[in-house]
């Protein structure tokens, strides 16, 4: 049988995949060609970049599951796949731990200006230590986490080690542990606000120029989650107009940005190419995890409903 990868994974993943079939690997997965390459292919495996239309989906007509190595899966058109009773494999829990210490990292960075003194340093400018002002301690901080699943609790525990007063908005989740604000409120109470969503319809776009102007000027906005969250134009805008203090920002809506975005010219904003879960743990943990519920199906089995993002197409 025919595995399909529209992106690189990690070997040890690929390996347990060869004891099944040809394990094939596109090299340009253009939206345009894929529904010829899912004509013969058993399984699909992608990761962030890589998209699976619903157009793929149809012409899969050999296809027993997809699969996304990593958390979010709006890079699939899950409701094709549901309509095809083919469950969408993925990692809930494979990415929490390094994208939960990316955002921390984040949230450091952009508070003691990283950016800004790593390349002063570089071009000679010590004395910048002199002109620079204060940067801002997190103990004392309020967190205000936006999306309290896996990750966001995670973050949430890093920030109250840091001794910081923790607050979140879910649409869904509640924990006795933090205190839950409303989501304007959040907005307003958060000195570090950690963008920590899935990517949907009710999501997308939610951080918008209205809530941005509730936050207080010296705040911090950090997103590890999906770009189209945020309305990009209008945190530049903010942040150029020193109406939030800075941004840390491992994602954007278009990947990789053209050159004349707008958050591309501000010093106060520290980025991340989309690489919070690429550290060595994660990146195998949520590759060969997904595998071998792949492997699972191929052998004839069922998945655990818990790697399933639609579990209702398991028996």
């Amino acid at each position: 049988m025919k595995i399909l990868l529209l992106e690189k994974i990690h070997e040890d993943a690929v390996a347990l995949l060869g004891e099944l079939g040809e394990v094939r690997r596109t090299e340009d997965p253009n939206p345009a060609d894929l529904p010829a390459q899912f004509a013969d292919a058993a399984a699909v495996l992608t990761r962030g970049r890589g998209r699976i239309p619903r157009a793929a989906i149809e012409a899969g007509r050999g296809l027993r599951c997809l699969a996304r190595c990593g958390a979010g899966t709006d890079n699939i058109d899950v409701a094709a796949a549901t309509g095809r009773g083919l469950p969408v494999i993925f990692s809930p829990g494979g990415t929490t731990f390094a994208v939960a210490e990316h955002a921390i990292m984040l949230a450091l960075a952009a508070s003691r200006r990283l950016g800004f003194l790593d390349r002063a340093v570089k071009a000679g400018d010590w004395e910048v230590r002199n002109r620079v002002g204060l940067g801002a301690e997190l103990r004392g901080k309020t967190l205000g986490v936006l999306g309290l699943g896996r990750i966001g609790r995670r973050i949430a525990e890093l920030g109250a080690a840091f001794r910081m007063r923790v607050a979140y908005w879910s649409a869904h989740s509640r924990d006795g542990q933090f205190k839950y604000l409303e989501l304007d409120d959040l907005f307003r109470a958060a000195d570090v606000l950690s963008v920590s969503l899935a990517l949907n319809p009710e999501t997308r776009g939610l951080v918008d120029a209205r809530r941005l102007g509730l936050m207080k000027p010296t705040a911090v906005i950090v997103n590890t989650a999906r770009g189209e969250i945020m309305d990009e134009a209008a945190l530049a805008a903010a942040l150029a107009a020193g109406r939030i203090g800075a941004a840390g920002l491992d994602v954007l809506a278009a990947e990789p940005p053209p050159a004349d975005h707008p958050l591309l010219r501000l010093e106060n904003v520290v980025f991340t190419p989309h690489v919070a879960v690429l550290t060595d743990v994660a990146y195998r943990q949520m590759c060969v995890e997904v595998a071998a519920q792949v492997a699972r199906v191929l052998r004839g089995g069922q998945p655990d409903a818990a790697f399933v993002r639609n579990p209702q197409v398991l028996p």
